[in-house]
């Protein structure tokens, strides 16, 4: 799900109260170490179909040379799915990340820690809807 005009905050059981670079062991990067990378070295770059496909491209180590050649049946087979918004996602869930939709759907990250994330929990009312992150388990 792609919003605009959007705030997402970290989930109401979120662990984290700094924003947490995530890190990983492993030799595949999982989604959402991707996600962070992409939203922080581009923040506004990506709207949500944009990201879900790069992300993908990533986590799948598809080749450029596959991409050229297989680029749109590759992204008709991951639309052909339903996804979970970044509402779901670690970010916000257990890193304490914060997920900004702009005007037109770019998207970027900010720590539940920094002024900017601050100043967008705070914007209710100037047009920004404020969202929770899902949590990881039932209240």
């Amino acid at each position: 799900m792609s919003y605009q005009n959007t705030f997402i905050l970290v989930s109401p059981d979120c662990p984290a109260t700094n924003g947490i670079v995530p890190v990983s062991a492993k030799e595949t990067k999982p989604v959402h170490l991707i996600q962070y990378e992409l939203l922080t070295e581009y923040p506004y770059k990506y709207d949500y179909p944009e990201l879900l496909f790069e992300t993908h491209i990533r986590h799948k180590q598809i080749s450029a040379e596959e991409l050229g050649r297989r680029g749109q049946e590759i992204r008709d087979e991951l639309f052909a799915k339903k996804h979970a918004c970044l509402r779901a996602s670690a970010l916000p869930k257990k890193y304490g990340w914060g997920v900004h939709y702009e005007e037109v759907g770019k998207i970027a990250i900010y720590g539940v820690d920094s002024l900017e994330y601050k100043q967008l929990s705070e914007s209710n009312g100037s047009g920004v809807q404020i969202l929770h992150g899902m949590r990881s388990r039932k209240a």
